[in-house]
């Protein structure tokens, strides 16, 4: 695609449909990063990838600074890319190329002359490490503002996601015999999984805001015995509220229940929500109103880079982009190109307002 400056509509949709023809899940990002690179260059960006694989893309010229941030990874499984109609169907449609070309757009579009927009495909956002976002936080200096790309639909704006934990479960117990009272090694890791669901109920009572809750989900479970030995896999995540005691569950998990079991702790990010008055949340709103939508703030019970920038730059941030979360990781997972392209002029008319509401700083 060769496009000298701001993308027409058609390219704009030619652009999403590149990027969700080229499979990149996590930790296999390179193709991708490399077509978001040409593609912002020939976009008038001055574009390029970073130490840690990330697409870069700048433009504009000033002190202010304006963070587009989203991720060009994906979870496994690739799906056919195909149009139907209004929809757009692929890996990465919604989760999350829909939202990351969306901004690589309005930022081509958007000829901002006294501040910054920087443009960043983060790698490794749903392996559970967020390098890519993580490379960011410890290289760049904080942004006057930050916009994440994650689905929220054209028309809503998330401002905070739940933190994650996973607990990793392993267990070996020489075999007994069934007809024994010796617990096996698999009822002895139904019993850790019990108790961190009981926990969880009991800390939920009394919340019924599903942000305010402590979600458990037994991932997997796998056995196997060499005739001596039983041994147990199992693999436990936990989304985490605000106000939780992160140490005393920690001190849970890995302590008090763990018993002989092996447990190891891994992928934490604590939950993160933002204000919602801000420059940043006023150009949002006064943008989807201008675009005929009545906007809205979101919470979202999963994770995002949200939770990385967020309690480290502590700058106006929140998350946005075209699609319908429901169909995040599925295998029906697709986009609707009206509201891709919606998104696009949105995120064009907050660049704009975000600039002038700098300069009167």
């Amino acid at each position: 695609m060769k496009v000298n400056s701001a993308p027409t509509d058609d390219q704009a949709v030619r652009l999403l449909e590149d990027l969700v023809r080229i499979p990149s899940p996590s930790c296999q990002e390179g193709a991708v990063a490399q077509a978001c690179v040409d593609a912002m260059a020939e976009m008038g960006l001055a574009a390029r990838l970073d130490a840690a694989g990330n697409a870069v893309g700048e433009a504009g010229s000033g002190e202010r600074c304006i963070l587009l941030l989203g991720h060009i990874d994906t979870v496994p499984g690739q799906l056919p890319v195909y149009r139907e109609g209004d929809w757009l169907h692929g890996r990465g449609t919604v989760d999350a190329k829909g939202p990351f070309a969306a901004m690589i757009c309005a930022a081509a579009r958007a000829g901002l002359t006294s501040a910054r927009v920087i443009v960043i495909g983060a790698v490794e956002e749903e392996a559970a490490t967020s390098r890519g976002a993580y490379h960011v936080a410890e290289t760049h200096p904080p942004a006057d503002a930050v916009v994440i790309g994650e689905p929220s639909r054209w028309d809503r704006v998330t401002l905070g996601y739940k933190g994650r934990l996973l607990v990793e479960y392993r267990l070996t117990r020489p075999v007994s015999h069934t007809a024994g009272r010796e617990q096996s090694a698999c009822e002895v890791a139904v019993n850790y999984w019990e108790a961190v669901r009981d926990w969880a109920q009991r800390y939920n009572a009394g919340r019924e805001s599903m942000f305010d809750r402590l979600d458990p989900s037994l991932r997997a479970m796998n056995t196997s015995s060499d005739g001596l030995a039983d041994l147990v896999d199992m693999r436990i995540g936990l989304r985490l509220p605000l106000g939780l005691d992160v140490a005393e569950l920690r001190h849970l998990l890995d302590d008090h229940w763990a018993g002989e079991a092996q447990v190891q702790l891994r992928g934490q990010e604590l939950p993160y929500r933002a204000s919602n008055r801000s420059v940043l949340t006023s150009a949002f709103l006064a943008s989807i109103r201008s675009a005929g939508g009545q906007p809205a703030f979101v919470t979202k019970t999963g994770t995002s880079d949200m939770n990385v920038i967020g309690p480290r730059w502590k700058c106006p941030i929140v998350a946005y982009g075209p699609g319908d979360s429901a169909y995040d990781h599925t295998p029906e997972e697709r986009i609707s190109v009206s509201e891709y392209l919606q998104a696009v002029r949105v995120l064009t008319r907050v660049l704009r307002r975000l600039e002038a509401a700098l300069a009167r700083e």
